[in-house]
């Protein structure tokens, strides 16, 4: 049976598409394959590492009829990666192999039964459906992010909590040493309080998969599961159980000390200063004062890097120590032209936002130096 016959680029992009969470290693050598099922002009691919599960169907030619199995994944993107991308490519099957042809290239590649296929059983008490652009979401996740903690013991860290509630769509990630806050706007409103944790290599994959579009992607919220449904492409996750901070109590609230300054003018004193820290210890010193703000830091070397960059600002002089990557990742992440830094004294935590708005929040520790 040909199972399809299509152009490269369309076969790798459907690939591509659900191949992400395939790990090269596997206990369960299944695992490291693509569920390839069809039935009639449509063909499904599946991929699970028992904990997510992505889905996408695609027309891609062939025989109509029904046919399933399994074939490595990673296998079956480097062959097509490597073949022109004007080239048709014929996948076939005959008793327990699949054969792909494109021009004068031929592959023989083993298979699996697809009854074997470990498929995530999906919950059945999913709540209402909510949705919000793929470009909305995409930008929350990105302001977040990097403030997820990686392998922490505290397990309900490592990832992202989601809150929709009202019209609100609510995005917070921390590793205890700073955390990241996001909302936006849902254009229909949530029923109730839907909160979840989702992990940190579902937060990852989503990041790699959400288009730059105002196409929507639908959201369903079960007590261990997730389900979001975007571009063609269904996507069921594992949710971390635990309860995640009280986000609200570490946001700094009436800091009497603030200042505006340019987010790129800013990043850049932080990125050059950075430069002779140690790969152990990241500290720098930032010292506001009236008219000026100077960021200082050294080395085991004794060698020391000093940036000026004036300010408009009044306030009381602060002297603050910081681990430079935190601002440094925040600032990266942002778009806007202005931020916000609001401090009280060497001891309390930094808060930075968006001069005006009230949609994004980040709070940095200190940092004794």
């Amino acid at each position: 049976m040909i199972v399809l016959k299509a152009a490269q680029a369309e076969f790798l992009g459907a690939l591509q598409s659900v191949a992400g969470i395939v790990e090269r290693r596997h206990t369960l050598p299944i695992l490291a394959n693509v569920l390839i099922r069809k039935e009639g002009a449509q063909i499904e691919l599946t991929t699970s590492d028992l904990e997510i599960q992505v889905r996408t169907s695609a027309e891609l030619g062939g025989d109509e009829g029904s046919f399933a199995t399994t074939v490595g994944a990673r296998k079956l993107i480097d062959i097509l990666r490597a073949l022109p991308a004007d080239q048709t490519v014929t996948l076939a099957a005959t008793q327990n192999k699949l054969t792909l042809t494109a021009g004068r290239s031929r592959f023989t590649l083993q298979t699996l039964p697809s009854e074997d296929f470990p498929l995530v059983n999906e919950a059945v008490d999913f709540g209402p459906t909510f949705s919000v652009p793929q470009k909305t979401l995409r930008d929350l996740v990105n302001q977040v992010h990097f403030s997820m903690a990686v392998h922490d013991i505290r397990y309900y860290l490592n990832g992202i909590l989601f809150i929709a509630e009202g019209k609100t769509l609510t995005l917070v990630a921390t590793d205890g040493h700073r955390l990241a806050m996001a909302q936006s706007t849902l254009e229909t409103e949530c029923p109730g309080k839907q909160e979840v944790i989702l992990p940190r290599k579902t937060v990852l994959e989503l990041q790699r998969l959400l288009k730059d579009e105002d196409t929507a992607i639908e959201m369903r919220f079960a007590g261990n599961q997730a389900r979001f449904n975007f571009s063609g492409m269904e996507f069921v996750t594992k949710l971390v159980e635990g309860k995640f901070p009280d986000y609200n109590r570490v946001i700094p609230k009436n800091h009497k000390n603030s200042v505006v300054v340019g987010r790129a003018p800013l990043l850049g004193c932080l990125q050059r200063a950075a430069i002779l820290t140690s790969e152990k210890f990241k500290g720098v010193r930032m010292n506001i004062e009236p008219g000026m703000l100077c960021i200082v830091s050294s080395n085991a070397e004794q060698e020391e890097a000093k940036e000026e960059l004036e300010i408009d600002y009044e306030g009381d002089a602060v002297e603050i120590g910081f681990n430079v990557t935190y601002l440094i990742d925040a600032l990266s992440n942002m778009s806007q032209e202005m931020v916000k830094l609001e401090v009280q004294d060497s001891n309390a935590s930094a808060l930075i936002t968006i001069p005006d708005r009230t949609d994004f929040k980040y709070v940095v520790m200190p940092m004794r130096i």
